[in-house]
């Protein structure tokens, strides 16, 4: 039998039992007589829910031989080609709901990817600023080093705030700093004196590229411990 004739005897076979085996069940189980006219009472009188063995038994009894044996074929292809697609069906699910978290988790990592980008490429303000203040630090304008260090000293000052110091002046958060949670509170103190050097005694005060550029080292350092710059 090719794959057609069986759907097509499955289709058959459907219909048959849904619209004149059952209907005929029914009938012959309420009258007592077989879809021929025939006494059908030769199956034992239900008084309690039917079972699938027991209406197989009613008709192999009461339906002509035949006919029940081209149903019980029918049937039998029936189930046949039903697992089958079952088979099919089932896999394909399978297939799809695999595909659909390896779909889900390829997306999630691209978006991650796409952070990760994003986050390398979002650079701090505050490493744009010190990296601004390497540059004029470089340069040979002795203005652009005390401008440097003036630039870093308000750094500090909000590196302070942020560890939760709080004061009028960046001296009073310093001296609330407990050295235990603030290794290089030394050196900070160390470059913010020269930075009040710069500012109250101006250009009074003889300033050279190295010692300059020693000043933004120790800033740096500061920095550095709690990661407040690259």
């Amino acid at each position: 039998m090719s794959l057609s004739d069986a759907i097509g005897s499955s289709l058959w076979y459907a219909s048959d039992l849904a619209f004149r085996w059952i209907p005929g069940v029914i009938a012959a189980l309420a009258t007592g007589e077989s879809e021929s006219g025939h006494t059908a009472l030769q199956f034992p009188v239900f008084t309690g829910a039917v079972t699938t063995g027991q209406l197989v038994d009613f008709l192999r009894i009461n339906a002509d031989p035949a006919l029940y044996s081209k149903v019980a074929n029918a049937w039998q292809t029936f189930v046949g080609i039903s697992t089958f697609l079952s088979l099919i069906f089932g896999a394909l699910m399978i297939y799809s709901t695999i595909r659909i978290f390896q779909h889900r988790r390829a997306h999630y990592r691209h978006i991650e990817h796409l952070q990760h980008t994003i986050m390398a490429h979002d650079i701090p303000q505050t490493r744009l600023r010190f990296d601004r203040i390497r540059e004029q630090i470089s340069s040979e304008n002795e203005q652009s080093w005390r401008l440097a260090i003036l630039e870093a000293d308000i750094m500090l000052g909000e590196l302070l705030d942020t560890l939760g110091y709080r004061g009028e002046t960046l001296a009073d958060k310093m001296r609330q700093v407990d050295r235990s949670d603030f290794r290089t509170i030394d050196i900070a103190w160390e470059a913010h004196r020269m930075r009040n050097r710069i500012a109250h005694e101006g250009n009074a005060l003889s300033l050279n590229h190295r010692e300059a550029r020693r000043v933004i080292d120790l800033y740096e350092a500061v920095f550095r411990e709690f990661d407040f710059v690259a």
